[in-house]
């Protein structure tokens, strides 16, 4: 019990501290797992507060990824060649058996998890996070909450701990794809702050004749520099995102209205032919718009 009261303590000044300034933690907490049977998507190794950290010389890595993020003061931090300094707000993700070294300056506090899982490559793949890479001018509570909302699940000691912890560790990821700032280069957070009005007006003109100069118009920027803007946030251009978005109201048609004709969807959300609508369907979802259809109807 005594052990429980101390993490709840420990959680709750990690937001003190980060809120107001000053606080300690009590004692340095780590937590590790055997995962040699673990077949989850994604399991979290260890996960821990350090309240000094020590220098630390892995010359051929660690075997998981690892996140290494300061919570108070700063350390010199070296991969691939460079040094960095590794100072509040700062954080490192590194790929498994990356070499690696940090050094101790003075004070310094830090959080940190490692993590694998049978689905770790083509997760990290899909949120474009699987390289090695320092995190700058980073939102230091919500990622160290995170981290200690991790260790809190782990105390309370729940027969479904590691099943939490999976979906801790897809939450922080989650926020490192949209909030992780890569060597003081925006966030996707900043980029999709700035495409938005193009997305809002889209949602309401979906169906209307547009073409890339009509958005890059609405913009008021130029037409390179709107699919920039795009490839940055959605990873596509922006005429690929509005079919994207014409089959999306699509589907929301078919499942709302299933007597319509197929001709006449096509017609409102943008299609000139039904022939193209339908082909253009399969192509991003696998399956017809009537497949679909027919996978609504109650039997």
């Amino acid at each position: 019990m005594g052990t429980m009261i101390l993490l709840y303590y420990v959680a709750d000044e990690c937001t003190s501290f980060l809120k107001g300034g000053g606080l300690m933690y009590l004692k340095k907490l780590r937590h590790t797992f055997v995962t040699v049977e673990d077949v989850l998507p994604l399991f979290v190794e260890s996960v821990g507060f350090n309240p000094q950290e020590q220098d630390f010389i892995r010359p051929e890595g660690y075997p998981y990824y690892h996140w290494l993020q300061t919570v108070e003061g700063q350390g010199r931090f070296v991969f691939n060649g460079q040094e960095y300094i590794l100072s509040e707000g700062r954080g490192i993700l590194l790929k498994p058996y990356t070499p690696h070294s940090y050094f101790v300056k003075g004070k310094w506090s830090t959080v940190y998890v490692t993590f694998g899982g049978a689905s770790v490559v083509n997760i990290l793949d899909s949120l474009k996070l699987n390289f090695s890479t320092l995190y700058t001018d980073m939102d230091q509570e919500l990622f160290i909450k995170i981290i200690m909302e991790m260790i809190k699940i782990i105390e309370e000691g729940s027969e479904f701990s590691k099943l939490e912890l999976s979906n801790s560790l897809y939450t922080f990821l989650i926020n490192l794809r949209k909030y992780g700032k890569i060597n003081n280069q925006p966030s996707l957070s900043h980029f999709f702050d700035k495409i938005r009005p193009i997305v809002e007006w889209l949602e309401t003109v979906y169906a209307e004749d547009i073409g890339l100069q009509d958005m890059a118009d609405h913009l008021n920027v130029s037409s390179q520099y709107l699919n920039r803007l795009f490839q940055d946030t959605f990873s596509v251009s922006p005429y690929s995102f509005l079919i994207q978005l014409r089959i999306r109201k699509a589907k929301e048609i078919l499942v709302r209205n299933p007597e319509i004709p197929l001709k006449n969807i096509a017609f409102l959300v943008g299609f000139n032919d039904v022939s193209n609508f339908v082909a253009t369907y399969k192509k991003l979802e696998g399956i017809t718009p009537k497949k679909y259809r027919n996978l609504l109807v109650k039997k």
